[in-house]
């Protein structure tokens, strides 16, 4: 959020230093350099250069909503795939008790990691919180399947704990594809010759010089922007953690369910007294 927020005043300012370094060029220069003929070069040839950095622009911006997009949906796969391996485990039988019991505090774990109140502390790739999900296979792997049925809902659990591992390094590698320094840089100078031609020719007054500023305004906040929804965690534009959210709460009523659970209160067993 800081980064973003830094780069956007940088842009706000080094925009506006070209709009006031062509505003001085304007009082040094002679009227012969002002002409009419001067004036049409140069808003042709800055228009070229306004049209390529809008180009541009627009192309970073739908590049980071996609980005944004992408982000949201493996989260909202990571909540069902563990959802749905809870499940699974649960139809499997008492044996996968303890493998849901890890499961669980791998959900709740990875919520904090991804969502945690402060937002310095966005947590991608968590190592610990990695190793929780891989007790979770170990004791997938540990339970022996007497029939063909029990083996099937072993490998689907597999499976879909599997993908959960894989959802988890993409949602580190997507967040680390930002946008190219150099492209910020050349955007950068695009804009500020822009800002700069204005200034040029037009004279300085309060009107110029408020609608200079707040054009100025505009576009570094299109820039911070852009870095925000490329970042997806932490920043005041984020993914909703309302899918996992969810998932921890499905999964936290489930264990609540079975904890009160007990054969005191009639609770019917295979092989035992009901």
């Amino acid at each position: 959020m800081f980064s973003s927020l830094i780069i956007a005043l940088l842009v706000f300012a080094v925009v506006l230093t070209g709009a006031f370094a062509g505003a001085m060029v304007r009082r040094r220069v002679s009227e012969q350099h002002l002409t009419d003929q001067t004036r049409s070069l140069v808003s042709v040839s800055m228009a070229m250069v306004a049209t390529i950095a809008a180009l541009v622009l627009g192309l970073l911006i739908s590049n980071a909503n996609r980005s944004f997009s992408n982000v949201q949906g493996q989260v909202i796969s990571l909540s069902s795939e563990i959802l749905r391996l809870d499940q699974l485990l649960r139809r499997y039988g008492p044996e996968t008790k303890l493998a849901r019991e890890t499961l669980r505090e791998y959900a709740e774990k990875k919520r904090a990691d991804l969502f945690p109140k402060n937002p310095l502390n966005v947590n991608l790739a968590n190592q610990s919180t990695y190793e929780l999900l891989q007790n979770v296979e170990d004791l997938i792997l540990a339970i022996k399947p007497p029939t063909a049925r029990d083996e099937w809902w072993r490998s689907q659990a597999m499976l879909l704990a599997s993908r959960i591992g894989e959802t988890r390094f993409l949602l580190a590698q997507e967040t680390m594809q930002g946008t190219p320094k150099a492209v910020l840089l050349l955007l950068m100078f695009w804009l500020t010759l822009l800002f700069a031609s204005f200034t040029l020719f037009a004279p300085p007054n309060m009107i110029s010089t408020a609608t200079l500023t707040l054009c100025a305004l505009a576009v570094a906040g299109a820039i911070g922007m852009i870095l925000e929804l490329e970042h997806g965690f932490g920043g005041m534009v984020h993914v909703s953690s309302q899918p996992m959210d969810r998932a921890v709460f499905i999964l936290r009523a489930d264990s609540n369910d079975q904890a009160q659970a007990s054969p005191d209160e009639g609770v019917y067993r295979p092989g035992g007294d009901p």
